[in-house]
């Protein structure tokens, strides 16, 4: 099993079994296929908290990343995603995407955060924007809207979600 999944919320509906083989499909095009992540889905109030409790950023976000392991190693237990339900339903709105296709980004997006993709760094979110895409191939072309204004537009990455 690639994703353990619990929902922790109840506000937004959660396609569990879904969720799963989107964590599945991105740790395979890593070449981690034997990989498991623990996926906790939470609202706003636990996201914002964990936000502040680890990074300290005191405002909500919709995915944090936790890797349980050095990014070369080859241990089953690959980390810890959070993701934010009411994050990913109010972003699904503004893009006009069904929640389930931005909740496949999300957990796309953590997964590569947990093997060592950092989009902090322009050239780096490149890659794993590009990653995504072709993880997450046949997505709506609004799912990939409201990238970051770049100097050069192939190095945009995703506007983070602010409060």
């Amino acid at each position: 099993m690639p994703a353990a999944i619990d929902n922790r919320q109840r506000e937004v509906p959660v396609d569990v079994a879904r969720l799963a083989r989107a964590a599945g499909r991105a740790l395979s095009a890593v070449g981690r296929p034997a990989g498991v992540v623990e996926v906790a889905v939470v609202d706003d109030a636990e996201i914002r908290r964990l936000n502040a409790r680890y990074r300290g950023i005191a405002r909500r976000t919709d995915v944090l990343a936790f890797p349980l392991e050095a990014p070369a190693t080859a241990a089953p237990l690959v980390g810890q995603l959070v993701i934010s339900a009411a994050a990913a339903r109010r972003q699904a709105r503004r893009l006009a995407v069904p929640l389930a296709v931005e909740l496949d980004l999300l957990v796309t997006h953590g997964t590569l955060h947990l093997v060592g993709y950092d989009d902090r760094d322009p050239v780096e979110a490149d890659l794993m924007h590009r990653r995504e895409r072709e993880i997450l191939r046949g997505a709506p072309d609004r799912l990939w809207k409201g990238l970051l204004r770049h100097p050069r537009p192939e190095l945009a990455s995703r506007a983070p979600l602010q409060q």
